[in-house]
């Protein structure tokens, strides 16, 4: 509870901030555990080309099931340190979550009114912060240093194997992915701006629904329309998303087509052998999954960014707001 008086809480400005201060340990165990997730991530290609070209055209039935035995292990070993790795995610999560909606409640509990209102008002931002806002900035918290490492090394370890196996058909399909570090920022932008609005009017929504009944009658229709501000901030919000998701889409299976397209034409050269092209179009798959949630990374660290950034400016202004008063009140 803030002691009258008091300077005003601060939380850490950034959300890098407070996941250095609050995490730290925890997040250097999730990296390990990224890590090795990673690490396990090239084998069962190079499994899957030595099945396709060594075992099955020399018909060896023991290299054939000694090779599909360790796949089978890789994929359980991969399996178990990734559920590993999502559980204690989880768990950090939901811990910060926790922790973050109590230092709320204990920062903003006890603070005097700042007019007539002051106290509804108050309270009203202190729903919205403490039963939603909060939820979105714990969650990002427990894939915020383990998400990247993972997906950004399954990303690395795939693309410098499918160089190993053809330099020129990989450079080929990488280039398809060029153009999202051009749209996705841009993109991303215009839905933090949305998401930004989105996030002060739901507050003025909540103010207005602990406010006093006959402010309530007075601000109906002020509140209809932030309610239908609030579905068109969203809708906006979802067209630049699946916008966004087709896009990339799009840009993987032009990656496909032209992996097919010179991985046959080097196949009937006999350039490349045929388990070749499949350990590439599998690998392509590969990357693709986590250059996907790589960028969904990004878009949910810039979401929630915004939302914690207003988080720690609310709770500074209120706690400023309700230490001037308690101050003057002590001098007299």
């Amino acid at each position: 509870m803030s002691a009258p008086g008091a300077a005003p809480v601060r939380l850490p400005k950034t959300i890098a901030g407070y996941v250095w201060r609050k995490t730290r340990h925890q997040q250097a165990l999730l990296a390990l555990l990224a890590v090795a997730t990673f690490l396990l991530n090239t084998a069962p290609l190079e499994l899957q080309r030595r099945i396709v070209n060594d075992a099955i055209k020399n018909g060896d039935l023991r290299a054939i099931l000694l090779l599909s035995l360790a796949y089978g292990g890789l994929a359980l070993l991969q399996g178990a340190v990734k559920l590993t790795l999502n559980i204690y995610g989880a768990y950090v999560s939901e811990n910060t979550s926790r922790s973050l909606r109590r230092s709320v409640y204990g920062m903003l509990t006890g603070l005097p009114g700042d007019g007539e209102n002051g106290t509804d008002v108050r309270r009203g931002i202190e729903i919205s912060m403490i039963v939603d806002e909060v939820d979105d900035v714990g969650s990002f918290v427990g894939i915020s240093v383990a998400q990247p490492v993972q997906q950004v090394g399954i990303l690395l370890s795939v693309l410098g194997y499918l160089a190993f196996l053809e330099p020129t058909m990989a450079l080929l399909s990488l280039l398809i992915f060029v153009p999202q570090l051009a749209f996705v920022p841009l993109m991303q932008g215009a839905i933090n701006r949305r998401a930004r609005d989105r996030i002060n009017t739901l507050r003025e929504i909540s103010a207005g629904i602990v406010a006093d009944d006959d402010a309530i009658a007075a601000a109906t229709a002020e509140q209809h329309a932030r309610i239908g501000h609030v579905f068109a901030l969203n809708m906006g919000i979802f067209k630049l998303k699946f916008t966004m998701n087709f896009l990339m889409n799009l840009q993987y299976h032009l990656g496909i087509a032209a992996g097919l397209a010179l991985g046959g034409w080097y196949a009937v050269q006999g350039t490349i052998e045929v388990g070749t092209i499949v350990a590439f179009i599998s690998g392509l798959a590969k990357a693709n999954d986590p250059w996907g949630e790589t960028i969904n990374w990004y878009r949910e660290m810039m979401v929630v960014s915004v939302k914690y950034r207003l988080i720690s400016a609310t709770i500074e202004k209120l706690t400023a707001a309700g230490a001037a008063p308690a101050a003057a009140q002590s001098r007299t």
